[in-house]
């Protein structure tokens, strides 16, 4: 696990905040209590506030940090995942994920190709002007056959790769739009690529939310060869 990639997570970040803002609400009700246990009504009123305004904080911080996971910040050209290839049978593969905090997965697909999509969070105009980058996570990834008929009868496979389950900021975002107006989504476009057996393939997503693929040198070869 690379700890410097995932200490730059929104979903960490926010998460380390809240631990500081819990311990912030901690130190008000100490604070509190030991103003209402020597009588000083007014200064626990004070106290009182600061407690609420750390709460509240708190639940805000760790509702947002978990409505973000599988979240990443979205640069000029982000690597998203890194794949290899091996052969199991006709149509039947093993892939091997690499993501780059350095995090693996291994899952088959069924197909002539794999496709991956995901999802990009693109801010509206004030957030982008107050600096906010845009979010993207990984969607899913699944088999591609190159005949259609393939397509429609042949055992499909889809692999997901949402972390947040139910609680995502995403569909917070389509339930509770009043919530989180800022947020305007984009679907960045699949990508997909031919399977070859030993094959290593590199995708990257554009800050337009365009996925690329990329393979490498051996693989091109490969894949340009007849059969």
């Amino acid at each position: 696990m690379d700890w410097t990639a995932l200490l730059r997570l929104p979903s960490t970040i926010l998460l380390i905040l809240a631990v500081i803002a819990l311990l912030f609400t901690l130190f008000q009700l100490v604070a509190l209590r030991q103003r209402l246990d020597d009588g000083q009504r007014v200064p626990a009123v004070g106290r009182a506030v600061l407690l609420i305004v750390g709460f509240v904080l708190t639940l805000a911080l760790t509702g947002a940090g978990f409505a973000l996971r599988g979240y990443r910040l979205l640069t000029e050209e982000a690597p998203v995942v890194e794949i290899d290839s091996h052969i199991l049978s006709p149509q039947r593969w093993s892939l091997v994920l690499h993501w780059p905090d350095g995090a693996t997965r291994r899952v088959e697909v069924a197909g002539d190709a794999w496709r991956v999509e995901a999802v990009v969070l693109k801010w509206k105009l004030p957030a982008m002007l107050a600096g906010l980058p845009p979010l993207y996570r990984l969607d899913r990834l699944s088999g591609r056959y190159d005949d259609p008929n393939d397509e429609m009868h042949a055992p499909r496979t889809v692999v997901d790769f949402r972390d947040a389950g139910d609680f995502d900021l995403l569909d917070l975002h389509k339930q509770y739009p009043r919530w989180v107006p800022d947020v305007d989504v984009l679907f960045g476009s699949g990508v997909f690529l031919p399977l070859v057996d030993q094959g290593h393939y590199t995708v990257s997503l554009m800050r337009t939310g365009a996925l690329v693929a990329r393979p490498d040198d051996a693989t091109e070869q490969k894949i340009a060869q007849p059969f």
